[in-house]
């Protein structure tokens, strides 16, 4: 009798109390995350992407935010009607924080592997990328088997370290040339500037840098191509439906395109260097913007030639220009830079640059620190309207920390570089940038600047 009533007293506890335990251990457990999230987002109104702040995925340009990841995700959140928030843990950490449930999804240019899949799940593919052996334009590789004898430059511990392991294993010799930590978009610039002969880069990285380094080549490929797509928790479908829509969406209605061919696709890039052609243009364009230039540069007290040098670097002297960034006329506006300046067309020459001097002199202000009239002052200023502001403050906090001078643009020329690499931008407010294109932004323009002022002498 006693053990009946002890059966069914057992039988009652566990009846009662296993849903209980067995509820509380999934909605704890990281593998079970349930369907409700679609729900959750479109209660909070808050959509967060987790993603990687570097030149593919996100980064600040101008104190607006950039990246094709960023972009697509940009839109996903309008489709669901929601505000999107932007998660950047840094590359080790992106899968747990999606499996402890600190973002929605990851956007940042992920494969699909088997390894991945086990864990997570992920939407339909975008993008079909490959590893391409890159090299200057000057060189001609045709097949694997040129490869003997030569040193290709990579980061070790990547799929690019392990595919040349792979090309090297079946026979051919050459040596692999490996770095600690360095971006892939560096070791890239290095082969423009011709201090290297060789690296690997997947298909769109390099074909994202090909607009600032035209001399190179994505030569031949080196493994067979990978898809990339969004990566989500299990148990998740509804969200995932919901995202596949989009994505199919977006591919049908041209929203992908616009995207894709704003960051990807080959234009006509400017020599930016072709001396010969800014002495042509300072006769040809030059004079027909020149009276606004002086006039609107004596309000700030800027030397009207060295606005009329940042004017060129930046347009060329075409005021139809438009950057792939969403920058357009003379000087360059982005849209939130011509509503703060208070113009309504940005490819009017005189709105452009009353606008964009007005813009620069902002800069010039931010610096209290440094002395008017001190051409330090003035490099900032100009160094700001080309990375934006806040980029500036984090190379000078780098130099601090390097007991450099941070109000020396000898110094900050050797730290703006450093915001590309992740154990750097990874602390700092405003994260990645190019720091080494703008420190060359410079350059032109003071080599520009000195042109017209020997020009103007004569």
């Amino acid at each position: 009798m006693k053990k009946n009533i002890y059966n069914s007293l057992f039988c009652f506890i566990v009846a009662v109390f296993l849903p209980i335990i067995i509820y509380i251990y999934l909605q704890h457990n990281p593998l079970f995350v349930p369907s409700k999230t679609l729900i959750r987002i479109k209660k909070n109104k808050i959509l967060k992407v987790i993603t990687h702040n570097n030149f593919n995925s996100y980064y600040i340009y101008r104190e607006k935010p950039m990246g094709f990841e960023y972009d697509i995700a940009k839109e996903f959140a309008k489709f669901l009607n929601v505000e999107l928030k932007v998660i950047n843990p840094g590359w080790n950490n992106m899968f747990s924080f999606l499996e402890k449930n600190k973002g929605d999804f990851i956007a940042a240019g992920f494969t699909i592997t088997n390894k991945r899949k086990e864990k997570f799940d992920f939407s339909r593919p975008y993008m079909e990328i490959q590893q391409r052996l890159i090299h200057h334009k000057l060189i001609i590789i045709e097949n694997l088997k040129q490869l003997a004898g030569k040193k290709i430059h990579v980061r070790k511990k990547t799929s690019y370290h392990a595919s040349l392991e792979q090309i090297k294993n079946t026979g051919i010799d050459f040596e692999i040339i490996l770095y600690d930590n360095i971006p892939t978009e560096d070791l890239i610039r290095k082969v423009a500037e011709k201090k290297i002969k060789y690296t690997v880069a997947d298909s769109n990285i390099a074909m994202l840098n090909r607009r600032y380094y035209p001399d190179i080549i994505l030569g031949i490929p080196l493994e067979k191509k990978e898809k990339l797509a969004w990566a989500v928790n299990k148990n998740n479908k509804k969200f995932l439906k919901k995202m596949n829509t989009f994505l199919k969406t977006a591919e049908t209605n041209g929203i992908y395109k616009k995207i894709y061919e704003k960051y990807y696709s080959d234009i006509d890039y400017f020599d930016y260097f072709d001396l010969k052609k800014f002495h042509e243009r300072i006769n040809t364009r030059l004079p027909q913007y020149k009276k606004t230039i002086i006039a609107e540069s004596k309000k700030y007290n800027f030397d009207w030639r060295i606005i009329a040098a940042l004017i060129y670097q930046e347009s060329h002297y075409d005021p139809m220009a438009e950057s792939f960034k969403g920058a357009m006329g003379l000087m360059q506006l982005t849209t939130g830079t011509a509503l703060e300046m208070n113009i309504n067309d940005r490819l009017d020459p005189e709105q452009s640059i009353k606008a964009g001097i007005k813009y620069l002199n902002k800069m010039y202000k931010n610096f209290k620190e440094l002395k008017d009239n001190d051409e330090q002052k003035l490099i900032f200023a100009i160094a700001s309207y080309n990375i934006g502001y806040g980029h500036i403050r984090d190379a000078q906090k780098i130099a601090l920390d390097k007991e450099m001078d941070k109000n020396k643009w000898s110094c900050i020329e050797k730290t703006l570089p450093l915001l590309s690499k992740p154990e750097y931008h990874e602390n700092t407010k405003y994260g990645y940038a190019r720091g080494t294109e703008t420190v060359q932004y410079i350059e032109r323009i003071f080599t520009y600047y000195d042109i017209l002022k020997q020009k103007s002498q004569n």
